[in-house]
């Protein structure tokens, strides 16, 4: 059962690593950044798995086969086989496979992974419209997407042809920064077509029952760093999630997320895995305590106090809080935020507050 009060990230005085029995991670921006592991994610993962817990790498990118994904998680140092790895392109490909007979021939605008995938189903991937596809499944392929892909694509769909996308994620985080994702290329085909897409990936059902069908996850956290994909799709799927902040998600947006884009739980980094996770406690007055900070509302701003204790919120050297204490002090001020939100997304000026935690 989901501990998520939507009011305030919740507390654990266990471990996630123990509450949990799988998680359901997201890859870019949580564990690896383009060729590289995020910070602290390598050791994390390993003291995880060490106490129990199951990993399982779920993405929304579906141009990698899973076995090329675990290959490249194991060369970082976090060992994985296929059975791992679930991506958007296995829901796709199943939700087509439910609805057009054995051997159809589906027109694949993506890569290598959709195409992989697609075969898993027996049905058979064709790149021209002139092939008589019965479904267009489309997929991110890529900077050196090849754009008569996206004709192709568009006379198929303009001919009847279902069209089926694996996910809908405008931007994909890299080491150069947010680029476009799939959703961007998903825009390009609706605007050319006025057609609407049966999508498969986070945040909706079909990538949920996929990761379930596949890990038999009993006790599942997501572990994701998008609001609109990772935490929606826990919401969706009814079960608890992490937010860490080394991906595209940043303070101000967290303060201001809906109730559906509020994680359960929210960390620096993949290290909140084999940690407890501190309480926000109700100080009443609508302040909210968390570790040494309180956090509260005062004329449309969120206000941002450091009490007395231990002095291990104290600013360091560089005038930053440390980093624990920084996420302690976020915590906080998303309770105070959430809370007056209510239903809704935050409005409140946070600038001075994040500004006391170096944001």
């Amino acid at each position: 059962m989901s501990q998520r009060n939507g009011t305030r990230p919740c507390g654990s005085a266990r471990a996630l690593s123990e509450a949990y029995d799988t998680a359901l991670l997201d890859l870019d921006g949580v564990v690896y950044t383009g060729g590289d592991a995020v910070e602290h994610a390598v050791d994390a993962l390993a003291a995880a798995r060490a106490a129990g817990m199951r990993l399982a790498y779920v993405t929304n990118n579906a141009l990698r086969p899973p076995q090329v994904v675990a290959d490249h998680l194991t060369e970082l140092g976090v060992p994985a086989g296929a059975d791992d790895v679930i991506t958007s392109a296995q829901a796709v490909a199943r939700l087509i496979a439910d609805e057009v007979p054995e051997g159809a021939k589906v027109l694949v605008i993506g890569g290598e992974g959709l195409e992989l995938a697609l075969r898993e189903r027996g049905l058979v991937p064709v790149d021209s419209a002139d092939d008589g596809p019965v479904a267009v499944a489309q997929g991110y392929g890529g900077p050196d997407m090849v754009w008569r892909r996206f004709w192709e694509a568009c006379a198929a769909i303009n001919a009847g042809a279902p069209w089926f996308v694996s996910n809908t994620d405008l931007t994909i985080p890299s080491p150069r920064g947010v680029v476009p994702g799939n959703g961007a290329a998903v825009e390009v085909v609706r605007i050319a077509t006025g057609a609407e897409p049966r999508v498969a990936g986070k945040p909706l059902p079909p990538m949920h029952r996929e990761t379930v069908l596949r890990t038999g996850a009993r006790r599942p956290l997501v572990v994701g760093d998008r609001l609109d994909t990772d935490i929606e799709g826990a919401f969706n799927g009814g079960v608890d999630s992490l937010l860490v902040l080394t991906g595209v998600t940043d303070a101000r947006q967290l303060l201001a997320a809906r109730p559906r884009h509020r994680p359960t739980y929210v960390d620096a980094d993949l290290r909140g895995l084999t940690a407890g996770q501190p309480e926000v406690r109700d100080a009443g007055d609508g302040r909210f305590r968390c570790g040494r900070w309180t956090a509260s509302v005062a004329g449309g701003a969120l206000v941002l106090d450091a009490g007395d204790g231990d002095g291990s919120g104290d600013a360091d050297e560089r005038g930053r809080a440390p980093e624990r204490e920084v996420v302690d002090g976020l915590r906080a001020l998303c309770a105070a935020a959430w809370t007056r939100a209510g239903d809704g997304s935050s409005d409140l000026d946070a600038g001075a507050a994040l500004k006391r935690l170096g944001w």
